[in-house]
């Protein structure tokens, strides 16, 4: 069973990105359902070099946020274009 965070952290650097692109509202609405008990459909998946323990969720079909855990809460480092 994937634990629920209790918060999610974001660097200001990501929210300018997300803003310019137009993802804001597709970004907190994916953040919203991740906070929530609806984990199952953020899509959580483990990236390359399993050992860092980063992983990403889907924003949309286009964009992934890549995360890592810090104690009970999400570290948002990159947005990523998975295409």
């Amino acid at each position: 069973m994937t634990k629920i965070p209790k918060l999610i952290y974001e660097e200001k650097s990501i929210l300018k990105f997300l803003a310019s692109r137009w993802l804001l509202e597709q970004y907190v609405r994916s953040c919203r359902k991740v906070l929530s008990s609806n984990i199952n459909w953020a899509n959580f998946k483990q990236r390359k070099w399993t050992w860092t323990w980063v992983r990403s969720f889907r924003i949309n079909k286009q964009f992934r946020a890549i995360w890592y855990w810090r104690w009970d809460d999400l570290v948002i480092v990159k947005i990523d274009n998975h295409q």
